[in-house]
């Protein structure tokens, strides 16, 4: 109720910022695209380079980061957006991989929560997952690795290894800019996709048909026949033209027979409490369909071994025309628009089909070509730009503040917002990327279908909480004794509060890192409005309390909520 009444106070001011964000304010130019260092340049034209500016920096970030800060915005805006692209695709710093190491499932005592959170939940890989988001270098690595994980998806709603999550994941961060081929080869030998999608254990006296689905229909090329566009290709009546038939599922089924789980130190194969999520599968020859199978237009021949039977199950999805346009899509839709032209998605394709040196799949090529493109670096349109879903939500804001943490506070945020990283609901991911935006009959919103009277309600409280009750003393900010591997989170204040009463420098620093430089100056005048009022006998706590308030008019506004 408090929260509420505090809204009331507020919606004045709220609503004016609200309402003239519709149309927007002022903005940055654009920025150009192009090669550089020998790294192969999307096939599409770049805008004319004008005056590359701090606005069009933070836009890059907004695309490309956990959300701007200002060091990063700095750092895009002196080296341009090229060699900043070309910088983050040769960073490499985060990693779950020393969190992939698999105990036997009764490795607990009965009732060691604190053992059963470290080694049987997603929390110690989510903790790590939130604090390189906020505090990370390689922030492009990590987002494309977001956006991966959103497409191919495992989830600890079935399967509870903190090493099998770990794992499964640091396939999409040692892979982000490796090749595509190579991300479904190792996500389908996996133990922990072996679990979720139902592989392991498949037997040729009755083939598991779950994960061939998903790997045609989700993880490649999607249910439906694609133009390079990501239009649907049509036949002679004007229907869709499927990918593949039943027959192609269970022939694929029928190849991906003959695999179990690694054992934890060596155990048998029967010893269900010794499975190991964290590594590759291991072959049960007398498991395995040794027939003929064919599927997708490909044969494999009887006797033929298990690994070839894989590999041609993986190539055959790789290999497949649609998966270029399917996969260009989904990347473009989770880094810089939901609603991509049909040349812009062809642009992207086209690289994912051939990096102009002959490979396929190459995604470094596949990002830079999205993040370059001349429809992500040109100024934004009417339906450009996509809602933020909860995580960045949280990391956008967290990182405009300004936070040290270790990532635990928000693993105990995501759930209610809507987004409990690395726990989808399903293989069909938190939301599909084809979402309608509600009202409209054409445009797409996918984050939108996290939004409903509860959630809305959620995400505004929760801005309110980190912004104008999130002093360093907030309760859910302090060490969890029972979290070994816990070290706390701390709102880093000090810089709002070294701007005593310079207002116009509190607005200069958000309207940076949450609105790309894009407020106007009527909407500049309503935050320091906001703030004006609240006055305080100590200095550096007014100077806090003032900056608060101004970030909580600015991250619950529309302007926030939608990164265009």
């Amino acid at each position: 109720m408090f929260v509420q009444r505090k809204l009331a106070v507020l919606s004045a001011a709220f609503g004016l910022l609200a309402l003239a964000g519709c149309d927007g304010g002022g903005g940055g130019g654009s920025s150009s695209g192009g090669s550089a260092g020998g790294v192969v340049t999307a096939p599409s034209p770049t805008p004319t380079p004008v005056v590359f500016t701090d606005g069009d920096a933070a836009r890059l970030a907004k695309q490309a980061s956990f959300g701007p800060t200002p060091d990063l915005v700095a750092r895009i805006k002196s080296l341009g957006a090229i060699a900043w692209v070309d910088e983050q695709l040769a960073a490499s710093s985060s990693t779950y991989a020393d969190l992939a190491a698999e105990v036997r499932r009764d490795f607990c005592a009965n009732g060691d929560t604190v053992c059963s959170r470290a080694h049987f939940s997603r929390t110690p890989v989510a903790m790590r997952f939130y604090a390189n988001a906020v505090a990370g270098s390689d922030q492009l690595r990590q987002r494309t690795a977001f956006a991966l994980g959103q497409m191919v998806v495992a989830s600890e709603a079935e399967v509870n290894s903190t090493a099998g999550i770990a794992a499964f994941n640091q396939i999409f961060l040692a892979n982000a800019f490796g090749n595509y081929r190579d991300i479904l080869q190792q996500v389908t030998m996996l133990g922990y996709m072996g679990d979720y999608l139902d592989m392991a254990d498949s037997n040729k006296s009755g083939p598991s048909e779950n994960y061939a689905r998903e790997l045609l229909q989700l993880f490649s090329m999607g249910p439906d026949a694609l133009n390079m566009d990501g239009s649907l290709k049509r036949d002679g009546a004007g229907a869709a033209i499927p990918n593949y038939t039943t027959d192609d599922i269970k022939g694929v089924a029928k190849a991906l027979t003959g695999w179990t789980y690694a054992r934890v130190g060596g155990a048998a194969i029967t010893d269900g409490n010794a499975r190991d999520y964290s590594r590759p599968m291991i072959q049960v020859a007398n498991r395995y369909d040794s027939t003929q199978k064919n599927f997708l237009g490909t044969s494999v021949s009887a006797g033929a071994s298990q690994d070839a039977s894989v590999a041609a199950v993986v190539d055959a999805a790789f290999n497949n025309p649609s998966t270029a346009p399917f996969v260009a899509r989904h990347m473009i839709v989770h880094l810089v628009t939901a609603n991509p032209s049909p040349a812009y998605v062809a642009r992207v394709a086209a690289v994912f089909a051939d990096n102009g040196a002959g490979t396929r799949g190459d995604m470094k090529a596949v990002v830079r070509a999205i993040l370059l493109d001349s429809e992500a670096r040109s100024a934004p349109t009417a339906t450009s730009g996509k809602l933020k879903e909860p995580v960045l939500l949280m990391t956008g804001l967290a990182r405009a503040i300004g936070f040290a943490t270790d990532g635990y506070v928000f693993v105990t945020r995501d759930s209610a917002l809507g987004q409990p990283v690395f726990r989808a609901p399903s293989v069909f991911n938190f939301y599909p990327d084809d979402f309608p935006l509600p009202g409209s009959t054409t445009l797409k919103s996918p984050a939108s279908k996290l939004l409903n009277t509860s959630n809305v309600l959620r995400w505004h409280n929760f801005v309110y909480d980190w912004t104008v009750s999130g002093d360093a003393t907030r309760s859910e900010y302090a060490l969890d004794s029972g979290l070994p591997m816990s070290s706390l989170t701390q709102p880093l204040w000090a810089p709002w509060e070294a701007m005593g009463t310079d207002l116009d420098a509190m607005v200069a620093r958000i309207d940076l890192t949450l609105f790309a430089n894009t407020l106007s100056q009527a909407q500049k005048d309503k935050l320091k409005a906001a703030a004006t009022p609240i006055t305080n006998g100590d200095a550096t706590i007014q100077a806090r309390r003032r900056a608060q308030m101004m970030l909580y008019v600015a991250a619950s506004s529309p302007m926030f909520l939608v990164d265009r």
